[in-house]
């Protein structure tokens, strides 16, 4: 257990006054026994005329603002503190039918599994990629599959922090042999769909100490997690090779990545009136 303290910024910069259109922001982590909020602070300059929450078909808390009047600077400033628990298991508690692969899913899990079980991305050289974590024998551990597809990203692939908006396709990421944590977590979750492992998107944040090697810190973090019947979504981060949170800070999760960015908004001004954006994020230990 550990209490940690998160710290979001983003401020857009305009060469003049424009006006704001609406803004949500996934900031706000996924509570759940293994994570416990403390509290919370938004603050938005200017000051939002109406800002309201909700959360989405997928159960993530989206804060939604409304802006009135002109500015040349919008800044988001969030601050979270949380109780975490580590869950990293060295044996994972699967059902019996689902500890070796290949399985099947139950009649009963198989509904909601659809969107997390379908590809969306062209599969020819994912799914290559993919049957090489597989032993030759008929059968294979189930989780020996996910570790070691875990473990040959980060071994195969050089990590980059990509600026640019966006995830890479997964072919591309097989043709650089490079990518940024979002660009590892979509060709993993591609490659255990290839499987028939269902897998989905997560966007939050990791606590990386220092000394402790672990890339993704400074900024939003990604990884995914896969659904094994009897353990349910179990987090992998192929980036740092991490099978369960340790250090993972869960915030959204998501069939698809562009359903969990951070934050994203519309404004209205004259052309090239946006100058830029500045983001910074740390985690750092908090007094329990």
């Amino acid at each position: 257990m550990s209490f940690l303290t998160v710290r979001h910024s983003t401020v857009y910069r305009y060469r003049q006054p424009v006006s704001l259109g609406e803004h949500r922001m996934m900031f706000r982590p996924r509570e759940s026994h293994d994570l416990r909020l403390i509290c919370s602070h938004l603050e938005i300059t200017p000051r939002p005329s109406d800002l309201r929450w909700l959360h989405d078909p997928s159960d993530n808390s989206v804060a939604v603002a409304s802006f009135e009047g002109t500015t040349s600077e919008l800044q988001f400033e969030s601050v979270v503190t949380l109780e975490h628990f580590e869950t990293t298991l060295l044996e994972y508690p699967l059902e019996d039918y689902a500890r070796t692969y290949p399985f099947r899913y139950s009649d009963e899990d198989f509904p909601n599994l659809v969107r997390p079980l379908a590809h969306q991305y062209p599969v020819q050289k994912v799914s290559k990629w993919a049957l090489q974590f597989l032993d030759p024998a008929d059968a294979t551990d189930t989780m020996k599959v996910l570790r070691a597809m875990t473990l040959g990203i980060r071994k195969q692939f050089v990590y980059t922090r990509r600026m640019e908006k966006g995830v890479q396709a997964p072919e591309k990421t097989l043709s650089s042999m490079q990518g940024s944590c979002r660009d590892f977590a979509v060709l993993m979750m591609e490659g255990a769909r290839c499987l028939g492992i269902a897998a989905r998107f997560v966007s939050g944040y990791i606590f990386t100490p220092n000394s402790s090697g672990l890339a993704g810190g400074g900024a939003t973090h990604a990884w995914m997690q896969a659904y094994l019947p009897g353990a349910g979504w179990i987090d992998f981060d192929p980036t740092n090779s991490i099978i369960g949170n340790r250090n993972l800070i869960r915030v959204a999760v998501a069939w698809a990545p562009e359903h969990v960015l951070p934050l994203w908004g519309t404004f209205e001004g004259a052309p090239g009136s946006f100058l830029g954006m500045d983001v910074t994020v740390s985690v750092s230990e908090a007094e329990g």
